[in-house]
């Protein structure tokens, strides 16, 4: 069990599942979305970046894994990003104990760090609202509802507001305000392209950056992401590979899986032998393997 407690927020590790949990000043991307449960299965690396006064851990995450950061598409910064926690500096080198523990276990479980099938994360719960500028979005798992304000251009004013099912939506883009230029949250309806910049489509809010709470927005796109038709949901594993069950994130090896756990302990056995594996990282991944037996 790994466990680190920060301002920011407060991270554990429990072998199997990441959980995230921001702290109470945490951005309000973060604090929307609240805890999180990661499974070893969606995590593609983990690093400590030492700083001045500090540093960051930070989870990265298997392409495609996460509806959040699919719709963020790198856009998110640090404050807003629920896989980065700040760490003060007289807890760095529990910073650097958390990164071995997931490294460790990623190991074992030899998870590939390559793009995931479809999404391992279920995105944000609905229903979920966010936006701000000209108006604010609301997603109930079924339909898109865009409101608008007292600032709204009138071409997005007469009809009242938009109410978009899912299954009229091709595609959903989220871009925050950056610099001068505005943002924007536009649904692509399926029946036809959108010719109208934001400020004038009906099927879009325009995003000023005056708030933080603007970069909620990405969260009402993370829904929608995840439930397009095409955003698969992650595919059963085949026969005899590791099941994961929905309810808690755990690996439950198959009857046919013990071979494999026998074959990892050999291998962390050679690993410990070539000097790659300290005494104390062979131990803890040991144990790790012997409690899938």
């Amino acid at each position: 069990m790994a466990e680190i407690i920060q301002r920011d927020g407060t991270w554990t590790f429990d072998g199997e599942t990441v959980r995230v949990v921001p702290g109470a000043k945490a951005h309000p991307v973060r604090q929307a979305l609240g805890e999180i449960s990661v499974p070893v299965q969606a995590l593609a690396g983990v690093s400590f970046e030492p700083e001045r006064r500090g540093g960051r851990l930070r989870l990265r995450l298997r392409g495609g894994a996460c509806p959040v950061l699919r719709a963020a598409d790198g856009r998110l910064t640090d404050g807003a990003d629920p896989y980065a926690l700040s760490v003060e500096k007289d807890r760095t080198g529990v910073a650097e104990y958390f990164v071995d523990e997931v490294r460790n276990a990623l190991l074992i479980e030899q998870v590939p760090n390559g793009p995931a099938d479809g999404f391992l994360l279920p995105g944000p719960a609905v229903p979920v609202s966010g936006g701000g500028g000209d108006g604010t979005a609301s997603f109930d798992g079924e339909t898109v509802r865009l409101t608008w304000n007292w600032k709204t251009e009138e071409a997005k004013t007469t009809a009242g507001p938009s109410a978009i099912p899912v299954s009229r939506i091709a595609g959903v883009r989220w871009l925050p305000a950056l610099g001068m230029e505005y943002g924007y949250l536009r649904f692509e309806p399926a029946d036809g392209p959108v010719s109208a910049l934001p400020k004038y489509d009906p099927y879009s809010l325009e995003l000023w950056g005056m708030s933080k709470k603007e970069y909620t927005a990405v969260l009402v796109a993370a829904a929608v992401l995840a439930r397009l038709p095409e955003a698969r949901p992650a595919v059963d594993p085949p026969a005899g590979a590791p099941a994961l069950s929905k309810a808690s994130g755990a690996i439950t090896p198959a009857a046919d899986d013990h071979d494999v756990l026998l074959r990892r302990l050999r291998e962390l056995g050679e690993l410990h032998r070539a000097g790659v594996l300290t005494d104390d990282e062979f131990s803890t991944a040991k144990q790790a393997v012997l409690r899938s037996l």
